[in-house]
């Protein structure tokens, strides 16, 4: 099923033909998520298959949930405009690819995770109108799954603006170019958060709201997490000293308890890692996971649960892309950008810091840096030995949680998202 508006599935072969080279210079910091796009080859293919036998659980296929807003005119005109980019090499193009890409390989599925674990968990004490008796969710639950992919696309389009400053762009056209561009990521990725906002708004919960508005900051924040070059890309920065109460001192939940990841320890790599990570993914994900128990009128303990599971889950498909690039037979090796903070590069880095010489070279910008030659010394270091771990603890905590919801096929199809992830 196509469920890609008209507008844009007019557009769309015009960007996949002609964007590939177009913006192989630029990367944003989310764009670890659209590398799986590229990498789709790679995928595991039973990852379609536990997404697919998910939908069909909650009712219908949840990649851009809202699809109401996204046939609306307002989106429909966006889409237009937006092919007057096609040639340019504005990073909005690279976004727009990944986001219509039916979102099976770049984790657009949050909204399904938080269907799932809304039905796995049930709900207690709620008026029978609310209920979606046909998925086995309320609708509430349904709204609340669309808000959380309206953010987090809203966050994508955001990150795909370009920091134009003097003399950058010497060439006019080439400037207009870039100008348009930011004005169409501005306009769609606002008129995506606020309806985000007013559809949270209208379920009249205030303490939702004020859960979803820390993880909107969480999702600022993590912009502002280590050094940066001229276009806001991430770079490592000098690890500092470990802090033994890390877990507690996030500016997360305070339901969240201090946990540890099994035989890993907390290193500061991995501290900075997570909390890079946590900040721009682990918080949504897991304060919807946490919202939607609350909304079924679950207690805190459950809540908690919920919190745990989305974070842990966020962190898996991270640390699962984090690997792509250095999996074998990847393209990587012959210089394509990557994530410079992928776990990885940390792990490396704390390993080797005289890799720290290389990357420096990126401070004004990441295209500096020669990647073929940071590929080849990771691909040789123990980096990817602790991903693949990483990876694994972060799934093996993920189903930790799963054990405390009965046996439903709601968790069974989460099972089946973690195993498909290569986690377990």
């Amino acid at each position: 099923m196509n469920t890609t508006p008209a507008a844009f599935r007019l557009l769309w072969p015009r960007i996949s033909k002609n964007s590939a080279s177009a913006v192989v210079f630029y990367r944003r910091p989310y764009a670890s998520s659209a590398t799986a796009v590229h990498n789709s080859n790679q995928q595991k293919p039973d990852w379609n298959r536990a997404v697919s036998e998910a939908e069909k659980i909650v009712g219908y296929p949840t990649s851009f949930l809202s699809l109401r807003w996204l046939l609306s005119d307002e989106i429909a005109n966006v889409a237009l405009h937006l092919r007057k980019l096609v040639g340019s090499n504005h990073p909005l193009l690279k976004t727009a690819k990944g986001l219509l890409y039916n979102g099976r390989n770049n984790m657009q599925a949050w909204g399904l995770i938080v269907l799932l674990i809304s039905k796995a968990a049930g709900h207690l004490n709620v008026d029978e109108m609310e209920e979606d008796k046909a998925a086995g969710v309320l609708h509430s639950q349904r709204a609340l799954a669309e808000v959380t992919e309206m953010i987090r696309t809203s966050h994508l389009v955001h990150n795909g603006l370009v920091n134009i400053y003097p003399g950058l762009y010497p060439e006019p056209v080439i400037l207009n170019d870039m100008a348009f561009g930011n004005k169409i990521v501005l306009l769609s990725g606002d008129y995506l958060l606020s309806n985000s906002c007013a559809e949270l708004a209208s379920l009249r919960n205030q303490d939702l709201v004020q859960l979803i508005s820390s993880a909107l900051r969480d999702l600022s924040e993590a912009e502002f997490v280590g050094r940066r070059d001229s276009q806001n890309n991430p770079l490592p920065s000098p690890f500092e000293p470990l802090n033994r109460h890390f877990n507690s001192k996030l500016p997360l939940n305070p339901l969240e308890p201090s946990d540890s990841l099994g035989n890993m320890p907390l290193t500061p790599a991995l501290q900075d890692w997570t909390k890079r990570n946590v900040l721009s993914a682990g918080s949504l994900l897991g304060k919807s996971c946490q919202g939607t128990l609350a909304l079924a009128g679950h207690g805190i303990e459950l809540q908690k649960q919920g919190f745990l599971f989305g974070k842990h889950l966020s962190l898996a498909w991270q640390a699962y892309l984090d690997l792509e690039p250095f999996m074998s037979g990847s393209p990587y090796s012959l210089g394509i950008s990557f994530n410079l903070t992928s776990a990885p590069v940390m792990f490396h880095l704390e390993h080797d810091p005289s890799l720290f010489e290389e990357i420096d070279k990126g401070v004004n910008s990441v295209q500096d840096v020669d990647y073929a030659k940071i590929h080849s010394i990771v691909m040789k270091g123990p980096g990817i030995d602790y991903t693949k771990q990483l990876q694994k603890e972060h799934s093996r905590k993920a189903m930790e949680v799963l054990e405390v919801f009965e046996e439903s096929d709601a968790r069974t199809a989460l099972s089946n998202i973690i195993v498909a992830m290569g986690g377990e």
